[in-house]
């Protein structure tokens, strides 16, 4: 069509000549295809904005600053870094309906950066997994006030082994003979199936058995805690009814058992769990009797490990809650894609149509807008955040 355009073109006047150009640049954009262009760039926008509107809450807001959420600022850096530097490219690509059109060289880059950012993200969310199991079963001297040196080598390493499964690829394993240079992919079948299982199908199992058993330590760790402060109301009553009966002018009562002074401390950051005809006579307990007590006179010596102890509070859960949505919504992005990789690299008699690695490979990233939305509709500090800074703009 073009050849013969030209050629017509030749034997007419200018004005004719610039109508055949016309049609000639409308034949040649037809394989232009505009709508992956249009949501590219308006993914790219959505994971640009909120990424960084996570990474601002997290860094600014003291009610933010714990330790799950600097692992969640890690996990934005990384889709962030997707936008920017993964995105533009497959987006003109997809663009250009698939076909690549720069240089081998600039393939491999964009391929080097996708496995490594991928791979940064499951494992960051692997990270926190291992971190919210070291801190609900092993919770002795666990820092919940800024992030420690296990938790900065946790993050350290989530970098280094994702730069380390990528790293084949900047030494020219995708160079492999007879590659075509009008399609940008992982060329050498053996590194798709290393990548694919130390990305992803090792790191999910990981994640999910420690994600089970963080949940029934939680899951026990609330039911101790309840049976806990039954026991304590139940033996203020006690106290309370052997006091009733003492003469008007006898000595003092006793001193609160040890274990009504323990939950004194443990309590006041979480919420009650006790039912509401229970509260008022707790409450009616600690008024008349506390006042008589001196702490101070108090001869008990707890087990100094039980004192170390570090308390999971009320916020603490909420963001608990939040990263089993984070990790359901990156395995059902990430899933199809990773099993259809597989399956083109090693089934040379399948034929998987390039549509349906195209809608896969967008699922994947559409994953990278999921977590700000997520964090939003299930976590209070981050939404209010956000709405802060939405109305400062919009203002």
């Amino acid at each position: 069509t073009r050849a013969r355009t030209h050629a017509l073109a030749d034997g007419l006047s200018p004005g004719a000549q610039g109508m055949s150009v016309n049609v000639s640049a409308e034949a040649e954009a037809a394989g232009r295809n505009v709508p992956a262009l249009l949501f590219g760039v308006l993914l790219i926008v959505v994971i640009t904005c909120g990424n960084v509107l996570v990474c601002l809450s997290v860094l600014t807001e003291k009610a933010l600053k714990t330790t799950t959420n600097y692992f969640i600022v890690s996990l934005a850096v990384a889709d962030l870094m997707l936008a920017v530097l993964v995105l533009p490219l497959f987006v003109y690509s997809e663009f250009q309906d698939g076909v690549w059109t720069l240089s081998t060289t600039i393939c491999d880059g964009l391929m080097t950066m996708d496995v490594m950012l991928c791979t940064a993200s499951i494992f960051n969310l692997c990270a926190i997994s291992v971190d919210r199991f070291i801190a609900v079963l092993i919770p002795l001297n666990y820092n919940r006030k800024h992030v420690d040196l296990r938790q900065m080598v946790l993050l350290a390493a989530t970098w280094i082994l994702a730069l380390a499964v990528a790293s084949p690829i900047m030494f020219g394993i995708n160079d492999v003979p007879g590659r075509d240079p009008s399609e940008c992919k992982l060329e050498n079948d053996d590194y798709v199936l290393y990548s694919s299982v130390c990305s992803f199908f090792i790191p999910c199992p990981i994640m999910l058995l420690l994600y089970c058993g963080m949940f029934r330590g939680l899951h026990h760790w609330e039911e101790a805690r309840k049976a806990k402060l039954r026991s304590s109301i139940q033996a203020c009553r006690k106290l309370q009814e052997a006091a009733a009966s003492l003469p008007p002018l006898a000595s003092l009562p006793p001193p609160l058992p040890p274990i009504i002074e323990r939950e004194q401390s443990d309590v006041p950051d979480e919420p009650s769990t006790v039912p509401l005809t229970d509260q008022p006579q707790q409450s009616e307990c600690r008024a008349s009797l506390v006042p008589t007590v001196s702490f101070a006179e108090i001869k008990f010596n707890p087990d100094p490990h039980k004192r170390k102890r570090a308390k999971i509070n009320s916020r603490e859960r909420k963001a608990m809650k939040v990263l089993p949505v984070v990790v359901g919504a990156f395995l059902f992005c990430w899933t199809p894609f990773f099993v259809l990789h597989i399956l083109r690299a090693r089934c040379q008699d399948c034929h998987i149509p390039p549509a349906l690695m195209s809608v896969v490979t967008w699922l994947g990233y559409v994953n990278s807008a999921l977590n700000p939305v997520i964090y939003t509709i299930f976590n209070t500090e981050f939404r209010n955040f956000f709405k802060k800074v939405l109305h400062s703009c919009c203002s």
